[in-house]
């Protein structure tokens, strides 16, 4: 004969789903933050390797003397990144986060507390090398951006389908080997178009500064119109 203890229902609890609404409701307050103080966020996401440090280095120091930024530095371990950072000028706080990997709202919500950011137009975030679970947690950013390097495959798109398709622009990394590289360029182009229609492309290498004005552009424009949103609100 079944026990009262047998006979409960059984409930199940979406552990995902509660760790996801409480990520959210913490980006929502991030958001309202950073919109409050007329800062444009750009979330840096890429697989190890395709070169999100150094672009973020030659993108620093572009946009020195145009616009004030800062960073929030996202890795497993080491302050390598951060201090290479460092040395452009750039304010910038380093989170490690051990064996997560990926940033959540809460650790930049702690992350941004610790900068000054008072007269700062644009705050990269450079997340964990990792094209999986950075996609699912927003951090309260205005824009993610996703890099694959030419190194990686044309087919890195599809694989990965989510992250390049919430990606407001793509950026592709080291075209400076397309010429020795068996790297399909149409092909990546295809397989990008299939998952993100209507995002921009951007072409660039590190070693190759004109390269980078697209994408420079781009991160101008976003920061005039986050202006425009604040001092309107």
């Amino acid at each position: 004969m079944p026990n009262a203890e047998s006979s409960r229902p059984v409930v199940t609890i979406p552990v995902e789903a509660r760790i996801l609404g409480e990520n959210d409701r913490l980006a929502a307050a991030n958001r309202a933050r950073f919109t409050t103080q007329g800062l444009f966020v750009v979330n840096l996401i890429s697989s190890p390797g395709a070169g999100k440090t150094t672009l973020l280095v030659e993108t620093l120091c572009a946009l020195a003397g145009r616009l004030h930024c800062a960073v929030i530095e996202g890795d497993q371990q080491t302050d390598c990144d951060a201090r290479r950072i460092a040395e452009t000028g750039a304010p910038v706080v380093q989170i490690n986060t051990g064996q997560a990997c990926h940033l959540d709202a809460g650790l930049v919500t702690a992350a941004a507390d610790q900068l000054d950011l008072a007269g700062v137009d644009l705050l990269f975030i450079e997340n964990v090398g990792n094209l999986i679970c950075p996609a699912e947690f927003d951090l309260g950013e205005d824009a993610k951006a996703v890099l694959m390097s030419v190194t990686e495959g044309e087919e890195k798109p599809v694989k990965y389908p989510l992250i390049f398709h919430l990606a407001a622009c793509t950026l592709l990394t080291k075209c400076d080997l397309l010429p020795v590289l068996r790297f399909n360029l149409p092909a990546c182009e295809e397989n990008l178009r299939k998952v993100s229609p209507s995002a921009p492309v951007f072409h660039t290498s590190a070693y190759q500064p004109e390269s980078l004005a697209d994408w420079l552009a781009w991160l101008q424009a976003g920061v005039a119109a986050k202006r425009n949103q604040t001092a309107s609100a």
